[in-house]
Protein backbone atom coordinates (compact mmCIF):
# COMPACT_ATOMS: atom_id res chain seq x y z
CA UNK A 1 0.00 0.00 0.00
CA UNK A 2 1.50 3.48 -0.93
CA UNK A 3 1.58 6.14 1.62
CA UNK A 4 -0.17 9.54 1.17
CA UNK A 5 3.02 12.23 0.97
CA UNK A 6 0.49 14.85 0.99
CA UNK A 7 -1.46 16.88 3.87
CA UNK A 8 -4.96 17.80 3.58
CA UNK A 9 -6.17 21.17 4.73
CA UNK A 10 -9.66 21.67 4.70
CA UNK A 11 -10.38 19.24 1.94
CA UNK A 12 -7.76 20.08 0.28
CA UNK A 13 -4.80 18.93 -1.11
CA UNK A 14 -1.08 20.88 0.14
CA UNK A 15 1.76 21.05 -1.57
CA UNK A 16 4.19 17.55 -1.05
CA UNK A 17 5.35 16.94 1.95
CA UNK A 18 8.72 17.15 -0.35
CA UNK A 19 8.06 20.83 -0.88
CA UNK A 20 7.85 21.79 2.59
CA UNK A 21 10.34 23.86 4.14
CA UNK A 22 11.23 22.79 7.63
CA UNK A 23 12.56 26.25 9.01
CA UNK A 24 10.78 28.71 11.49
CA UNK A 25 10.03 31.54 9.74
CA UNK A 26 11.06 34.29 11.84
CA UNK A 27 10.03 37.19 9.45
CA UNK A 28 6.88 35.69 9.08
CA UNK A 29 4.46 38.66 9.79
CA UNK A 30 0.92 37.51 10.99
CA UNK A 31 -2.35 39.58 9.21
CA UNK A 32 -5.93 39.50 10.05
CA UNK A 33 -6.74 37.82 6.60
CA UNK A 34 -4.33 34.97 7.23
CA UNK A 35 -5.84 34.75 10.39
CA UNK A 36 -9.52 34.79 9.08
CA UNK A 37 -8.57 32.11 6.51
CA UNK A 38 -6.89 29.88 9.66
CA UNK A 39 -9.06 26.96 9.93
CA UNK A 40 -10.77 26.23 13.59
CA UNK A 41 -11.66 22.67 13.84
CA UNK A 42 -13.28 23.65 17.01
CA UNK A 43 -16.42 25.36 15.39
CA UNK A 44 -16.90 22.57 12.80
CA UNK A 45 -20.14 21.62 12.18
CA UNK A 46 -21.65 18.72 14.03
CA UNK A 47 -20.49 16.28 11.18
CA UNK A 48 -17.11 16.30 12.18
CA UNK A 49 -18.31 14.79 15.99
CA UNK A 50 -16.72 11.63 16.93
CA UNK A 51 -18.74 9.01 18.82
CA UNK A 52 -21.80 10.14 20.20
CA UNK A 53 -23.45 13.28 19.75
CA UNK A 54 -24.29 14.09 23.25
CA UNK A 55 -23.68 16.89 25.81
CA UNK A 56 -20.79 17.24 27.75
CA UNK A 57 -21.07 17.63 31.46
CA UNK A 58 -17.70 19.76 31.64
CA UNK A 59 -14.81 20.29 29.45
CA UNK A 60 -12.13 22.78 30.25
CA UNK A 61 -9.12 23.52 31.49
CA UNK A 62 -7.47 22.31 34.84
CA UNK A 63 -4.08 23.36 36.94
CA UNK A 64 -3.39 26.86 34.85
CA UNK A 65 -1.40 28.54 37.57
CA UNK A 66 -1.07 32.48 37.95
CA UNK A 67 -0.32 34.44 41.66
CA UNK A 68 -3.39 36.55 42.49
CA UNK A 69 -4.46 38.86 45.26
CA UNK A 70 -6.76 38.11 47.98
CA UNK A 71 -7.95 39.95 50.89
CA UNK A 72 -7.79 39.33 54.66
CA UNK A 73 -9.90 40.01 57.08
CA UNK A 74 -7.86 42.87 58.06
CA UNK A 75 -8.40 44.37 54.98
CA UNK A 76 -5.00 43.35 53.77
CA UNK A 77 -3.89 42.04 50.54
CA UNK A 78 -2.06 38.73 49.47
CA UNK A 79 -0.62 37.56 46.24
CA UNK A 80 -0.69 34.01 46.28
CA UNK A 81 0.08 31.28 44.13
CA UNK A 82 -3.05 29.93 42.54
CA UNK A 83 -3.91 26.64 40.20
CA UNK A 84 -6.90 27.71 38.66
CA UNK A 85 -9.84 24.96 36.92
CA UNK A 86 -12.20 26.18 34.55
CA UNK A 87 -15.00 24.18 33.06
CA UNK A 88 -17.84 24.74 30.76
CA UNK A 89 -20.91 23.00 28.98
CA UNK A 90 -20.87 21.59 26.04
CA UNK A 91 -24.24 20.95 24.22
CA UNK A 92 -25.43 18.23 21.50
CA UNK A 93 -24.25 19.47 17.75
CA UNK A 94 -21.64 21.41 19.30
CA UNK A 95 -18.00 19.73 18.35
CA UNK A 96 -15.78 21.39 20.80
CA UNK A 97 -15.05 24.59 22.98
CA UNK A 98 -12.36 27.30 22.19
CA UNK A 99 -10.38 26.02 25.46
CA UNK A 100 -7.52 28.73 24.73
CA UNK A 101 -10.61 31.74 26.36
CA UNK A 102 -11.04 30.11 29.10
CA UNK A 103 -7.90 31.19 30.22
CA UNK A 104 -7.90 34.37 27.94
CA UNK A 105 -10.64 35.60 29.94
CA UNK A 106 -9.52 34.64 33.40
CA UNK A 107 -6.43 36.90 32.12
CA UNK A 108 -8.78 39.56 31.75
CA UNK A 109 -9.46 39.96 35.50
CA UNK A 110 -6.22 38.99 36.98
CA UNK A 111 -5.72 42.22 38.56
CA UNK A 112 -8.78 42.38 40.78
CA UNK A 113 -8.71 40.91 44.06
CA UNK A 114 -10.41 37.09 43.85
CA UNK A 115 -13.22 36.81 46.52
CA UNK A 116 -16.24 34.23 45.75
CA UNK A 117 -18.36 36.45 44.33
CA UNK A 118 -15.78 37.70 41.62
CA UNK A 119 -16.29 34.62 40.26
CA UNK A 120 -19.25 35.50 39.23
CA UNK A 121 -18.77 37.94 36.94
CA UNK A 122 -15.98 35.65 35.38
CA UNK A 123 -18.25 32.82 34.83
CA UNK A 124 -20.59 34.95 32.53
CA UNK A 125 -17.56 35.91 30.55
CA UNK A 126 -17.62 32.57 30.37
CA UNK A 127 -20.83 31.74 29.28
CA UNK A 128 -20.71 35.01 26.79
CA UNK A 129 -17.58 34.14 25.54
CA UNK A 130 -17.51 30.19 25.02
CA UNK A 131 -21.27 30.13 24.25
CA UNK A 132 -21.91 27.79 27.12
CA UNK A 133 -25.32 27.12 29.07
CA UNK A 134 -23.43 26.75 32.26
CA UNK A 135 -20.07 27.35 33.86
CA UNK A 136 -17.64 26.31 36.72
CA UNK A 137 -14.74 27.92 38.37
CA UNK A 138 -12.54 26.64 41.31
CA UNK A 139 -9.56 28.27 42.75
CA UNK A 140 -7.16 26.42 44.45
CA UNK A 141 -4.19 27.80 46.93
CA UNK A 142 -2.52 27.94 49.95
CA UNK A 143 -3.73 31.10 52.84
CA UNK A 144 -1.53 31.73 55.02
CA UNK A 145 -2.32 33.19 58.92
CA UNK A 146 0.07 34.14 61.73
CA UNK A 147 -0.56 31.92 64.56
CA UNK A 148 0.29 32.31 68.36
CA UNK A 149 2.35 29.43 70.10
CA UNK A 150 0.48 28.12 72.96
CA UNK A 151 3.05 29.30 75.87
CA UNK A 152 5.73 30.68 74.73
CA UNK A 153 5.07 33.87 73.21
CA UNK A 154 6.00 32.75 69.43
CA UNK A 155 4.27 33.44 66.57
CA UNK A 156 4.66 31.03 63.12
CA UNK A 157 2.73 31.32 59.72
CA UNK A 158 0.26 28.22 59.36
CA UNK A 159 -0.65 27.60 55.93
CA UNK A 160 -4.03 26.01 55.13
CA UNK A 161 -5.19 24.27 51.37
CA UNK A 162 -7.96 26.75 50.29
CA UNK A 163 -10.14 26.69 47.54
CA UNK A 164 -12.82 29.07 45.91
CA UNK A 165 -15.11 27.57 43.56
CA UNK A 166 -18.05 29.25 41.78
CA UNK A 167 -21.44 27.41 39.66
CA UNK A 168 -23.71 29.32 37.01
CA UNK A 169 -26.40 27.39 35.55
CA UNK A 170 -28.18 28.06 32.41
CA UNK A 171 -30.56 30.53 34.52
CA UNK A 172 -27.79 32.42 35.38
CA UNK A 173 -28.11 31.25 38.74
CA UNK A 174 -25.03 31.41 41.07
CA UNK A 175 -23.80 29.92 43.75
CA UNK A 176 -20.68 30.10 45.68
CA UNK A 177 -18.29 27.71 47.73
CA UNK A 178 -15.21 27.78 50.23
CA UNK A 179 -13.19 24.69 50.67
CA UNK A 180 -10.94 24.86 53.47
CA UNK A 181 -8.23 21.92 55.34
CA UNK A 182 -8.42 22.15 59.08
CA UNK A 183 -5.46 19.90 60.33
CA UNK A 184 -5.37 18.85 63.93
CA UNK A 185 -4.63 15.80 66.29
CA UNK A 186 -6.88 13.66 67.63
CA UNK A 187 -6.21 11.74 70.69
CA UNK A 188 -8.00 8.34 71.04
CA UNK A 189 -10.66 8.61 73.83
CA UNK A 190 -10.47 4.72 74.46
CA UNK A 191 -6.70 4.34 74.61
CA UNK A 192 -6.15 7.29 77.07
CA UNK A 193 -8.99 5.72 78.95
CA UNK A 194 -7.16 2.42 78.75
CA UNK A 195 -3.92 3.51 79.69
CA UNK A 196 -5.33 5.09 82.81
CA UNK A 197 -6.55 1.95 83.75
CA UNK A 198 -3.42 0.12 83.63
CA UNK A 199 -1.82 2.75 85.18
CA UNK A 200 -3.99 2.56 88.23
CA UNK A 201 -5.01 -0.71 88.40
CA UNK A 202 -1.38 -2.11 87.72
CA UNK A 203 0.78 0.88 87.89
CA UNK A 204 2.33 0.42 84.31
CA UNK A 205 2.89 3.49 82.57
CA UNK A 206 1.02 3.55 78.97
CA UNK A 207 0.93 6.15 76.12
CA UNK A 208 -2.63 7.19 74.35
CA UNK A 209 -2.20 6.87 70.63
CA UNK A 210 -2.63 10.18 68.85
CA UNK A 211 -2.92 11.14 64.81
CA UNK A 212 -2.18 13.82 62.81
CA UNK A 213 -5.52 13.95 61.51
CA UNK A 214 -7.40 16.26 58.43
CA UNK A 215 -11.07 18.06 57.99
CA UNK A 216 -12.19 18.92 54.80
CA UNK A 217 -14.51 21.64 55.42
CA UNK A 218 -16.78 23.22 52.21
CA UNK A 219 -19.18 25.52 52.68
CA UNK A 220 -21.90 27.29 50.72
CA UNK A 221 -21.92 30.73 51.44
CA UNK A 222 -25.37 32.87 51.59
CA UNK A 223 -26.21 34.42 48.79
CA UNK A 224 -25.78 38.65 49.64
CA UNK A 225 -23.02 37.44 52.33
CA UNK A 226 -19.27 37.23 52.78
CA UNK A 227 -17.38 34.94 55.06
CA UNK A 228 -13.93 35.44 55.52
CA UNK A 229 -11.16 32.18 55.38
CA UNK A 230 -10.14 33.50 58.88
CA UNK A 231 -13.89 33.27 60.08
CA UNK A 232 -13.75 29.66 58.88
CA UNK A 233 -10.16 28.76 60.69
CA UNK A 234 -12.05 30.16 63.69
CA UNK A 235 -14.90 27.57 63.34
CA UNK A 236 -12.98 24.50 62.92
CA UNK A 237 -10.54 25.70 66.04
CA UNK A 238 -13.61 26.08 68.41
CA UNK A 239 -14.92 22.95 66.95
CA UNK A 240 -11.67 20.79 67.54
CA UNK A 241 -9.78 22.60 69.69
CA UNK A 242 -6.12 20.54 68.90
CA UNK A 243 -4.88 22.53 65.45
CA UNK A 244 -1.01 21.27 64.91
CA UNK A 245 1.54 23.87 65.80
CA UNK A 246 3.89 25.95 64.11
CA UNK A 247 6.24 27.24 67.00
CA UNK A 248 6.99 24.91 69.47
CA UNK A 249 9.36 25.14 72.59
CA UNK A 250 9.23 22.26 75.59
CA UNK A 251 6.33 24.39 77.58
CA UNK A 252 4.37 24.54 74.13
CA UNK A 253 5.01 20.64 73.35
CA UNK A 254 3.44 20.51 77.38
CA UNK A 255 0.65 22.35 76.49
CA UNK A 256 -0.40 20.31 73.62
CA UNK A 257 -0.02 17.44 75.67
CA UNK A 258 -2.26 18.56 78.17
CA UNK A 259 -4.64 20.20 75.20
CA UNK A 260 -4.75 16.47 73.44
CA UNK A 261 -5.79 15.26 77.30
CA UNK A 262 -8.57 17.53 77.29
CA UNK A 263 -10.30 17.40 73.88
CA UNK A 264 -10.13 13.96 73.23
CA UNK A 265 -12.10 12.74 69.95
CA UNK A 266 -13.29 9.89 67.86
CA UNK A 267 -13.50 10.83 64.07
CA UNK A 268 -16.97 10.62 65.01
CA UNK A 269 -16.75 13.15 67.32
CA UNK A 270 -14.80 15.64 65.25
CA UNK A 271 -17.70 15.29 62.35
CA UNK A 272 -20.24 15.67 64.53
CA UNK A 273 -18.61 18.99 66.50
CA UNK A 274 -17.81 20.40 63.29
CA UNK A 275 -21.17 19.93 62.30
CA UNK A 276 -22.48 22.17 65.68
CA UNK A 277 -20.14 25.24 64.77
CA UNK A 278 -21.14 25.54 61.28
CA UNK A 279 -24.89 24.95 61.42
CA UNK A 280 -24.47 28.03 64.38
CA UNK A 281 -22.93 30.45 61.63
CA UNK A 282 -25.44 32.31 59.43
CA UNK A 283 -23.98 33.06 56.28
CA UNK A 284 -23.62 29.52 55.53
CA UNK A 285 -26.13 27.99 54.05
CA UNK A 286 -24.92 24.42 53.44
CA UNK A 287 -22.06 22.65 54.19
CA UNK A 288 -20.03 19.35 54.06
CA UNK A 289 -17.35 17.85 56.37
CA UNK A 290 -15.09 15.12 55.39
CA UNK A 291 -12.44 13.79 58.02
CA UNK A 292 -9.77 11.78 57.89
CA UNK A 293 -7.51 10.16 60.79
CA UNK A 294 -4.37 8.81 60.46
CA UNK A 295 -4.02 5.99 62.82
CA UNK A 296 -1.33 5.33 64.49
CA UNK A 297 -2.80 2.51 66.29
CA UNK A 298 -3.84 0.96 62.95
CA UNK A 299 -2.59 -0.07 59.22
CA UNK A 300 -5.55 1.79 57.81
CA UNK A 301 -7.05 5.39 58.60
CA UNK A 302 -10.30 6.47 60.25
CA UNK A 303 -12.94 8.09 57.70
CA UNK A 304 -16.37 10.03 58.35
CA UNK A 305 -18.63 12.49 55.98
CA UNK A 306 -21.17 14.66 57.24
CA UNK A 307 -23.17 17.31 55.33
CA UNK A 308 -26.40 19.58 56.26
CA UNK A 309 -28.73 17.85 54.54
CA UNK A 310 -30.05 20.76 52.71
CA UNK A 311 -32.56 19.42 49.45
CA UNK A 312 -30.29 20.05 46.60
CA UNK A 313 -26.98 21.03 48.35
CA UNK A 314 -24.11 19.36 49.59
CA UNK A 315 -25.11 15.25 48.81
CA UNK A 316 -22.30 13.46 51.17
CA UNK A 317 -20.70 11.64 48.72
CA UNK A 318 -16.99 11.67 48.94
CA UNK A 319 -14.39 9.24 48.65
CA UNK A 320 -10.86 10.44 48.29
CA UNK A 321 -9.95 10.53 51.78
CA UNK A 322 -6.55 9.76 50.51
CA UNK A 323 -6.03 13.33 49.56
CA UNK A 324 -6.82 14.47 53.28
CA UNK A 325 -3.77 12.63 54.90
CA UNK A 326 -0.73 14.40 54.16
Amino acid sequence: MKSDSSVKTSGELSAPLSKLTKVYDHDFVLTDEYRAAMPDMQNADSLQIFGANVPILKVGISNFRLPLRYITSSSDTLTLETSVTGTVSLEANQKGINMSRIMRVFYTFQERIMTPDLLQEILQEYKTEIRAHRAQLKLNFEYPILKPSLRSGLDGWQYYRCAFEGRIDELNRFRKYIHFDFIYSSACPCSSELSEHARESREIYGIPHSQRSTARVSVEVAESAHISIERIQELCLEALQTETQVMVKREDEQAFAEMNGAYTKFVEDAARLLYEQLDSESRIVDFQVACAHLESLHSHDAVAVINKGVPGGFTGHFDDFKSLIR
